[in-house]
This record gives C-alpha cells, sequence and structure tokens, in this order.
C-alpha cells in the first residue's frame, strides 16, 4: 500500500469537529506522520493508526497548528514502552524546544529520538521503500513541502520466461537485481528475456502552507498526487495573499500547470462551517480533486 490518511484537516482553529493538520502516508510497513497538530495522537487511536510504525515525524513549520501536538506524542510513545528509534525531520529550532520540554518534565525517553534540521530545499532522506526531498514555500515563516517518492528498484519476474528456461528459485533474487543467468552449459539468458521492468515509482507531494507560487511546480511536476492548502474560497484571494495562504481555485491551478493526477485539499479555515464549495471551486479548474476529509485513506494512484 502507497497512501495517506488524513487525521486533521482544519487551519489554525479546531472547529466543526475538524482537526488541525497532520495525516500518515503508509508505504508497506511504515507509517511515516506529516505534521502534528494539536490532537494527533487522539486522530490516530481514534483512526487505528498503528502508531509503533511511525518511524519519522516530518514537521513543514513551526505554526502550532502544524506541531503543538508533537511533544505529546513523544510522551505518550514513552509511556507505553516504545523502544524503536523516531526521527523528527524539521526546521530549526524544533529540536531545542522538545529538548527543553523534555528536560523541565524529567521526561526518560527508552527509545532513541533523532533529529535532521531541515536548513535547504534539496534531498532529506533515503530510505529503503522511499526517498524524501523538501522545497520552500511562501509563508509568513520558514516553510517547507515535502516531495515522498517510492523507491522500486527490483525488476518483475516473468514467471512463464523463468520457468521455461529452469530458472532455480535460489536465483529469482538476481534476477529482480537486473543479472543475466548463466546456464549449465554455459549459455547466457538476458535478463531482459526473464524479466519486466520494475513499475514507475509513485510520488506523493505535500505542499505545506503557502501563499499561491508558481516557483514549486518544478518540485512537484508530474507527481502522482499532491495536498495542497486552500484555507479560503476563492472571492478572498487578496486575503489569502495578504495572509500567506491559498484558495481553492488557486490551488487548482497549481495541480494543473503541475501535470498531477489528483489533487487533495485541505487547511480549511474556520470561517466555513461547510466544504462543499470548496470541492466545487476547485473542481471547476482541476476536476480530479478530492477534499482531504478526516479518517479517509486516499491510495497514490499508478
Amino acid at each position: 500500500m502507497f497512501g495517506v490518511t488524513i487525521l486533521g484537516n482544519n487551519s489554525a482553529v479546531p472547529a466543526f469537529d475538524r482537526h488541525p493538520t497532520s495525516q500518515v502516508l503508509t508505504l508497506n510497513n511504515r507509517n511515516i506522520l506529516i505534521d502534528c497538530g494539536e490532537g494527533t495522537q487522539i486522530q490516530l487511536i481514534k483512526y487505528k493508526i498503528r502508531r509503533s510504525r511511525i518511524s519519522h515525524i516530518f514537521i513543514s513549520h513551526l505554526h502550532g497548528d502544524h506541531y503543538f501536538g508533537l511533544i505529546g506524542l513523544i510522551t505518550s510513545f514513552a509511556l507505553l514502552g516504545r523502544q524503536q528509534p523516531l526521527t523528527i525531520v524539521a526546521p530549526d529550532p524544533l529540536q531545542r524546544i522538545i529538548e527543553l520540554q523534555l528536560q523541565v518534565a524529567d521526561t526518560k525517553l527508552g527509545f532513541e529520538l533523532n533529529f535532521i534540521t531541515i536548513k535547504e530545499t534539496g534531498p532529506l532522506l533515503q530510505l529503503p521503500d522511499v526517498e524524501v526531498r523538501c522545497f520552500r514555500t511562501d509563508h509568513r515563516i520558514e516553510c517547507y513541502g515535502f516531495v515522498f517518492k517510492e523507491v522500486r528498484n527490483l525488476r518483475r519476474l516473468n514467471i512463464e520466461k523463468v520457468k521455461e528456461y529452469n530458472i532455480p528459485l535460489s536465483f529469482y533474487d538476481n534476477l529482480q537485481r537486473g543479472e543475466d543467468y548463466k546456464a549449465n552449459d554455459g549459455s547466457i539468458i538476458a535478463n531482459a528475456i526473464l524479466t519486466t521492468p520494475a513499475p514507475k515509482p509513485r510520488v506523493y507531494a505535500f505542499c505545506a502552507d503557502t501563499r499561491y507560487d508558481e516557483r514549486i511546480l518544478e518540485h512537484i511536476h508530474g507527481a502522482d498526487m499532491i495536498y495542497h492548502e486552500t484555507t479560503y474560497h476563492d472571492a478572498l484571494a487578496q486575503m489569502a495573499t495578504e495572509r500567506f495562504h491559498s484558495t481553492t481555485k488557486q490551488a487548482g491551478r497549481i495541480a494543473q500547470l503541475a501535470g498531477v493526477k489528483k489533487l487533495l485539499i485541505g487547511h480549511f479555515s474556520s470561517k466555513y462551517d461547510s466544504l462543499k464549495e470548496f470541492e466545487i471551486e476547485t473542481r471547476e479548474v482541476f476536476p480530479n480533486t478530492d477534499l482531504a476529509l478526516e479518517g479517509v485513506s486516499y491510495l497514490i494512484p499508478q
């Protein structure tokens, strides 16, 4: 599975049973938390997300609605006896903030807590199943979006051909890594006969808080799915610009220009009790748009 589950889709103030920004990216058996607004751990419990599988937490910026739930989650991990390491990726000075909170509470962690400080646009992390890079967005304070690209190095076996050429089971891993097979008579069976290329890796981009900014296009171009904020309806475009946020049609335009397959929209202002108009307005520009609804999982399309 490669998909994202929405935990929080509201902007700064919780309202109408909507919570501040947080979502979980799931890839195989790994959960990656993206932002951690207030109430995130309650949402993890509510939607039965395996907290023990959260290996990394990415924080886009240090406005409270994107990280005020973090210290509570870390503390709960400690109380629940977590042992596996946890890595937090965030702008400076989050590490100092968290370490001070743990220190004044005299909290002892039974697991290794690592920090990666984001300093500039570029590669962030390489894991066995996903690679992550970041890009700067146009927000009131330092803020970063994230691009998660699936790692798919292994070729697919052509089972009919593998059986036809009597390839031993012990050599299957070698075939998936691209090796040719040397038969007992010394003949070489080309890998291209026995396998097909690995599927194209899927890409998910989290565009964080931002004003309308076409400079992000180079970072998200061709992504299979992106999440882009739509804090306001398009009638409030001037307010959105002044407050370093985006509107429905602006998000749709970014998705259109970037040539992405699917758009999720969120970070809804507490001015609005209904979300229907967000969907209608955005789809006028980019039809393949969905509201990022809390508790719903969205698969990254192939």
